[in-house]
């Protein structure tokens, strides 16, 4: 087998990956010659041909597309050339933290003493840009830093993928191709209109960027130029990050004034169907129903709405939250990630951490395990969604619903405990 061009990326056969073809090693996608295919197997040198073929079927219709809607045939070239999907990028978007940690391991991980002291150190240093940058969009310093911390641990690691060449892999990938091809189209008008060349496009497996992580349709739609130099620089300028930060959670509902939410104590004898984001109450109505504040101490008079959240079930902590919490997780819909940058933007304000419900820890729950809890939910009636394993919002209604049909507490969360009853359940 001849050595291939030294110019080829890292991208490889994934659907003949992934599908454990008859090939005893992966070939390099689309610069497969005569002289690699000559070499393999007759049934999986025509499935790799093959492949091939529809890639670059795919990769024309595209390359149409994004002329059509206005994108130079200088910026297809130079972003396009040799493309091909990496297997490493499929893998990691089977596989997602937020699904398999417990609200405590996702918080120590990410709220940890060493983050705080750097965020408070960052703080102070970029001070009088981020005062300048609350002047003009209304967020508070501590939240940027406390985004920018959780997403690229202050600017250390901003990505080892080309974004082209993952959001290609992505986007040909049937399962979430369409919501890709769009990323894809817009991180092509970004280079398009000179804002980064394409090989110093660099981001995360699923094309996020910079400093704080945009994804290209966050970018065209939010991000600006600070400094006033023509480019919208969210890799290497702070001015142009930290502005595109504030500027997008301004257009996603942040609410100048107002803190993200609080930790608070739920009496003994508290309603746990109430515990979720779809339930809006006034401070004074949470208080008449015995919510207090961590620290025992009486909640805040002020005409607010909030919600109580139990992110690791009645047992784990309590949090009342309110709109800029929400705001928070139109950034990213985890819950836990959108208590971790609030929780860290109090801890650089000089507040203590977290104070109850760490005796509510427990072994997290696989894939398998999930996707079989949804499976014996949907079983017995209770509709838990695709048993994909991702235990989002119709899961937990689901086992809210099976916990008040046996009596027990129907705080709507996924644990080890739920699982078993649901066994002895469906086996009875």
């Amino acid at each position: 087998m001849r050595v291939l061009s030294g110019t080829m990326r890292a991208g490889r056969n994934w659907r003949c990956l992934l599908g454990a073809a008859a090939m005893s090693m992966a070939l390099p996608f689309s610069v497969l010659s005569g002289d690699v295919l000559a070499d393999a197997p007759n049934d999986a040198a025509a499935e790799v041909a093959q492949e091939d073929r529809a890639f670059l079927d795919w990769l024309k219709e595209l390359r149409a597309e994004a002329r059509g809607e206005g994108i130079s045939e200088g910026t297809l070239d130079s972003a396009l050339r040799d493309i091909a999907p990496i297997v490493r990028v499929v893998e990691l978007d089977r596989r997602q933290p937020e699904f398999t940690q417990t609200f405590w391991t996702y918080i120590d991980q990410r709220v940890n003493e060493e983050r705080v002291e750097r965020g408070r150190e960052l703080l102070d240093r970029h001070g009088a840009l981020l005062n300048e940058i609350h002047a003009e969009y209304g967020v508070p310093p501590r939240y940027l830093v406390a985004f920018w911390g959780l997403e690229t641990n202050f600017g250390s690691y901003l990505g080892s993928f080309r974004v082209i060449d993952a959001l290609v892999t992505l986007a040909y990938d049937p399962r979430r191709g369409q919501f890709f091809r769009t990323q894809l189209l817009d991180a092509l008008r970004i280079v398009d209109e000179g804002h980064i060349e394409p090989d110093a496009m660099m981001g995360s497996w699923a094309g996020a960027m910079g400093h704080m992580q945009f994804i290209p349709t966050t970018f065209t739609g939010h991000a600006v130029d600070h400094t006033g130099d023509g480019r919208k620089d969210i890799w290497s300028s702070l001015p142009d990050a930290f502005a595109s930060a504030a500027n997008f959670l301004t257009n996603i509902g942040w609410q100048e004034g107002e803190i993200w939410g609080r930790e608070v104590q739920i009496p003994e004898d508290f309603d746990l169907t109430l515990a979720t984001l779809s339930q809006r109450k006034t401070l004074a109505d949470w208080a008449a129903l015995g919510v207090r504040r961590a620290d025992g101490g009486a909640l805040p008079q002020a005409d607010m709405e909030g919600s109580v959240i139990l992110p690791q079930g009645h047992a784990g902590p309590a949090f009342l939250v309110y709109e800029n919490f929400r705001a928070i997780m139109r950034w990213n819909r985890s819950i836990n990630y959108a208590i971790s940058v609030g929780t860290l933007a109090d801890r650089l304000a000089g507040l203590p951490p977290l104070s109850t419900g760490r005796d509510a820890e427990h072994p997290p729950l696989s894939r398998e395990d999930a996707e079989e809890m949804q499976q014996l939910l949907n079983r017995l009636g209770f509709d838990a969604g695709p048993e994909d394993g991702l235990p989002g919002s119709r899961t937990r209604a689901a086992i809210r619903a099976f916990q008040e049909e046996l009596s027990l507490p129907p705080d709507g969360y996924p644990e080890p405990a739920v699982l078993q009853r649901l066994r002895a359940h469906a086996g009875g």
